[in-house]
Formats: C-alpha cells, sequence, structure tokens
C-alpha cells in the first residue's frame, strides 16, 4: 500500500542522498561562513536531519570537513581535467589563468577552499590539513607537468612559482580589482613560462 502522506523529503534521508545533503550543506556552509564558525548543529539543522543521522554517515565533524575537501578536490581535478585536455602548454596555462580569473570574480566567491582550511587547521598533522596538503601537491603536479611539456628546464621550480600566482590571483580576486585578475595572471604565467 502506498502512503501519499509521507514527506518526500523525509524518503531521502537514508543512505548516499543524506550523506551527499549533509556535504552539500557543509560545502555551503563552511564556504560561506568558515569551518570552525560553523557547528555540526548547523549542518544538521539545515539538512533537517537528526544528530544520531548526521554522526552515522560522519563520525567527527573532522571526517564531514576531510570529505566536504574531497568533494572540492574532485570538482578541481574535473575542471582542471577538461580546460588543460588537448591543448599546448601555455594554450593550458592561458585556460588555467582565464578560469581563475572568472572563478575568482564571481560574486560569493571567498577564496581558496584549500586555502581557506589550511589557514582554520594550523597543525600539518592534522587530518584536514593532509587533505589540503595533498590537494595542493597534485595542483603543483600539473603545473610541473605543463612547465616540463613547455620546455622549463627547473620544471618543479617554475610549478611553485605558478602555484604562488595561482594563490596570489585567488586573493586579489577575492580582495582587489577582479576586472583585471585574468589578464594579470596570464600575463604573469607567462613571464615564468617563457622566461628560459
Amino acid at each position: 500500500m502506498h502512503d501519499d502522506t509521507i514527506d518526500p523529503v523525509a524518503r531521502t534521508t537514508t543512505g548516499a542522498g543524506t550523506r551527499q545533503r549533509i556535504l552539500d550543506a557543509a560545502n555551503e556552509l563552511f564556504y560561506s561562513h568558515g569551518i570552525r564558525a560553523t557547528s555540526a548543529d548547523r549542518i544538521i539543522e539545515q539538512v533537517g536531519i537528526t544528530k544520531v543521522t548526521f554522526y552515522r554517515h560522519f563520525r567527527t565533524k573532522s571526517d564531514l570537513v576531510v570529505a566536504y575537501l574531497g568533494q572540492q578536490s574532485a570538482a578541481e581535478r574535473a575542471w582542471l581535467e577538461s580546460t588543460v585536455r588537448g591543448a599546448d602548454p601555455i594554450a593550458r596555462a592561458r585556460a588555467i589563468a582565464a578560469d581563475i580569473g572568472m572563478a575568482s570574480c564571481t560574486p560569493g566567491f571567498r577564496g581558496c577552499a584549500f586555502i581557506n582550511a589550511a589557514a582554520e587547521f594550523a597543525d600539518p598533522d592534522d587530518p584536514v590539513r593532509i587533505a589540503v596538503d595533498a590537494h595542493r601537491a597534485w595542483m603543483v603536479g600539473v603545473f610541473a607537468d605543463i612547465a616540463a611539456q613547455a620546455g622549463v628546464r627547473d620544471a618543479g621550480s617554475v610549478a611553485k612559482q605558478l602555484m604562488i600566482l595561482r594563490d596570489g590571483a585567488m586573493v586579489n580576486g577575492y580582495l582587489g580589482d577582479p576586472s583585471t585578475v585574468t589578464g594579470s595572471l596570464e600575463a604573469a604565467f607567462m613571464s615564468v613560462l617563457t622566461s628560459e
């Protein structure tokens, strides 16, 4: 027998759907208000679940933060892989600069989720910092590949410079004049990649 009085939201409160709803709420609240400023209770209230349900999916808030960063990392990897596919290294660097410039200039942009998380978790052994460091190491690796394919002699050093430029552009878009971020980042990327 089908009961039409069951709330459709209640039907999605189990399993993967609930976990994703918790992650969606965490994504919104962590990014806009900060990780430490967002309590588990606030996420529980926004999702409309019980504490038992929340802790069934995430044993600790730290587990949730690591999952949130994992989701952010997967999204950034997908974006970057689609941005750099099939282009020569200089075109890839330009595409990355353009996308970073656009993203950092959008309404509601509050900087890099990984830099923001690192600012709140100073202990390098904390699982949150380990997740941040892993993602940033991957990003430096992408830049090293681009630099090596561009014929740069010291691709590792250039990759670190590109990462610093990327970080600065994300902060500049949030705090500075967003209209100049893309052009400035592209020019800086080109200067670093072609200076040898």
